[in-house]
């Protein structure tokens, strides 16, 4: 999650100033604590809900989207198939953090929601964004933490905000399942075994999540190591000769036209990943496996990490493993083509 900047905050809660004032605050039924430890009155069984970022928004899709009053960012048309029809359908209405200042908020108060939800990184800044959005909408606005080591019981936070235990626990025991998997396969393999790898992103491979970035999260999680160390903990900047020297075994890439024509790039000869084919293209929809965004859509990428980093010690069938999370996690389940294509076998 990434905040508004200042001055389009600053505009846009002006502007909400006027709206809010003719609107009463929305009542809840119950009194709940989201990640914060702030106390929230929200509604019995929200039926309205607006995600303040795509990580939520990919969360509440899954959890209850009968609830969802549209998305942060229409889904891309190779997403669709893959995506419930009338949640698919709804309208894009911009989000609250994240990249671009894309939020209106007299479009926010039209969508009439009864509940904000965010997901994904706690800290000041969004608490101080949470409380003032609250303040002027008369919105309660929940944040729940959504750390993959936070994965399971943010959950069943956020199932509890929604009024869906159930579906929050059956989503829950999924998640804690396949990261105990993950670790009993980890256990099997010794460090020494484990590949270092690096995240290709852009067509030239060049920007890449350094160690500690969320967006290289899974990278860690799945008992590889990231070859990429810079002062940020977000996005950097490298050279090909800096690859060069970092030498991974691995390099998993988000970008299609980067895959397709690395093994031709001279600049990118003789680094072990792509003398020895493995360059691997991660699946991205109708959500991105490594991050885009950093949400609950990420076990599908363990489970495809997992089998492509250790081959030899992954078990199970990789497609109908990705199929059950397909049809548990976005209520579609594709058939042979769908998933061929998806995974690129």
């Amino acid at each position: 999650m990434r905040p508004l900047s200042r001055r389009a905050l600053a505009g846009a809660l002006a502007g909400l100033l006027l709206a809010a004032a003719a609107l009463p605050a929305l009542a809840g039924d119950r009194t709940l604590t989201d990640a914060t430890g702030r106390e929230l009155s929200v509604p019995d069984d929200p039926a309205r809900v607006f995600a303040a970022g795509p990580p939520a928004a990919v969360l509440l899709y899954a959890l209850k989207p009968q609830a969802m009053v549209g998305w942060v960012s229409a889904p891309k048309p190779e997403a669709l198939p893959f995506l419930r029809p009338d949640a698919a359908a709804l309208p894009a209405l911009g989000r609250l953090t994240g990249r671009g200042d894309t939020l209106n908020l007299e479009v926010l108060l039209a969508a009439d929601p009864e509940l904000i939800v965010d997901y994904g990184t706690v800290s000041d800044t969004y608490i101080d964004l949470a409380g003032r959005v609250q303040d002027q909408a008369g919105l309660p606005y929940a944040l729940v933490d959504g750390r993959f080591a936070q994965m399971p019981q943010g959950i069943r936070q956020m199932a509890g905000l929604l009024a869906v235990p159930e579906r929050g626990e059956e989503l829950a025991s999924y998640a804690e399942r396949t990261l105990a998997d993950l670790d009993a396969l980890l256990a099997t393999i010794p460090e020494t075994d484990r590949p270092t790898v690096y995240l290709a992103r852009g067509p030239e491979g060049v920007e890449t999540p350094a160690r500690g970035s969320i967006n290289a999260e899974i990278i860690q999680r799945v008992g590889a190591r990231n070859v990429a160390t810079a002062e940020t903990r977000g996005l950097a900047t490298v050279s090909p000769e800096q690859v060069q020297a970092w030498a991974p075994e691995v390099i998993i890439t988000i970008d299609r036209d980067f895959a397709a024509n690395v093994g031709r790039m001279p600049e990118w000869r003789g680094i072990p990943a792509v003398e020895d084919n493995r360059v691997y293209l991660a699946p991205s929809a109708p959500f991105g496996f490594i991050d885009a965004p950093p949400s609950v859509n990420r076990l599908a990428g363990l489970i495809w990490l997992s089998h492509k980093l250790y081959p030899d010690a992954a078990t199970g069938d990789l497609q109908a493993k990705i199929a059950e999370f397909y049809e548990l996690f976005y209520g579609i389940r594709p058939d042979e083509a769908a998933l061929a294509g998806l995974l690129g076998d």
